[in-house]
C-alpha cells in the first residue's frame, strides 16, 4: 500500500528552511523549528529528506548557490560588468533592517561551521571562491577595457571584494542603517575606480 502522495514542491520546502537556518544558524535550528516552517509533518520530512537536518541544509547552501549562478549569466551578458557589482553593492544600502540583521547566509556558515563540520564548511567557501572568480573576471576585463585605472592585480581586487563582503555582513549587523553602510559601501568601491 503505498502512502499519501507528495502535495509540496522540495524546493519551496528548501526555501522555507533556509529561512530558518540563516536567521538561527545550523546548530541552534531545531527539527522543530524546520517542520514548523515548512509546514510539514516530521514522516513527511524524513520521506522527502532522507539526510534529515544535514540533507535540507546542504540544500539550503546549495540554493545560495544558484543564486550566485543566476548573478553570473548578468554578468556575462553586461556590457560592464565591473558596474554590475558595484550597483550589487549599492543596492545593499536600500535593504530593510532584517535583511542586514541576517547577514550573508555562506558567511554565517563559514564562521559556524570551521572546525565543526568540513563538509559544510567546504561548501560554503566554495560558494565564496566562484564569487571571487567572477570578481576577477570582471575586474580583468574592466582593466583592459581602460575602464579602471586601478591597475592592481585581478586576483588581489577579487579576493579583496570577498573580504568586503564578508566584512560588511557583520558592520550591517552592527549598523543596520542604510545611511551609513551607503558611506561605508563608496568608501570601500571606489578601489574599483
Amino acid at each position: 500500500m503505498r502512502g499519501r502522495p507528495t502535495i509540496f514542491n522540495e524546493e519551496q520546502l528548501i526555501e522555507k528552511a533556509q529561512k530558518v537556518f540563516w536567521e538561527k544558524g545550523f546548530n541552534a535550528t531545531s527539527l522543530e523549528d524546520l517542520l514548523q516552517a515548512m509546514q510539514i509533518g516530521s514522516g513527511s520530512f524524513y520521506n522527502t529528506f532522507k539526510g534529515g537536518k544535514k540533507e535540507v541544509f546542504s540544500k539550503a547552501v546549495q540554493l545560495r548557490r544558484r543564486g550566485l549562478s543566476d548573478f553570473k549569466k548578468e554578468l556575462m551578458q553586461s556590457e560592464s560588468p565591473i558596474d554590475l557589482i558595484k550597483d550589487f553593492f549599492r543596492s545593499l544600502a536600500q535593504t530593510d533592517r532584517y535583511t542586514h540583521l541576517l547577514g550573508c547566509l555562506i558567511v554565517n556558515t563559514i564562521i559556524e561551521m570551521t572546525f565543526v563540520d568540513d563538509t559544510f564548511e567546504d561548501e560554503a567557501v566554495s560558494v565564496l571562491k566562484e564569487m571571487e572568480q567572477l570578481y576577477i573576471w570582471a575586474i580583468a576585463k574592466a582593466q583592459q577595457e581602460g575602464k579602471m585605472k586601478n591597475q592592481t592585480s585581478p586576483e588581489i581586487l577579487g579576493r579583496y571584494l570577498v573580504t568586503f563582503w564578508s566584512g560588511f555582513n557583520v558592520i550591517r549587523r552592527m549598523y543596520p542603517d542604510n545611511e551609513v553602510l551607503k558611506t561605508q559601501i563608496e568608501m570601500q568601491l571606489s578601489i574599483l575606480n
